[in-house]
């Protein structure tokens, strides 16, 4: 299972329900994917095919909806 967080701009912002316990949140558009920790501060973890421009397009999306992100993983890992 994988609940989307939102989508904006292209990009959908989800989670993988199964995975690690850190925060992070997967990111996937047309022509990639990636991942970004979210604490201790938002970082890069992964790169498949997004080119450098949408990554910083996509850290500028996760910096204003982190809040919004982080309460959406602790409802979806505690419930």
């Amino acid at each position: 299972m994988s609940p989307t967080v939102f989508e904006e701009h292209g990009f959908r912002f989800f989670f993988y329900s199964r995975e690690e316990p850190r925060i992070h949140v997967h990111v996937s558009c047309a022509r990639g994917d990636a991942k970004f920790w979210l604490e201790p501060t938002i970082e890069l973890a992964e790169n498949y095919g997004l080119r450098s421009g949408e990554i910083t397009k996509v850290r500028r999306l996760i910096e204003e909806r982190l809040d919004e992100i982080k309460d959406r993983w602790q409802e979806h890992f505690s419930g």
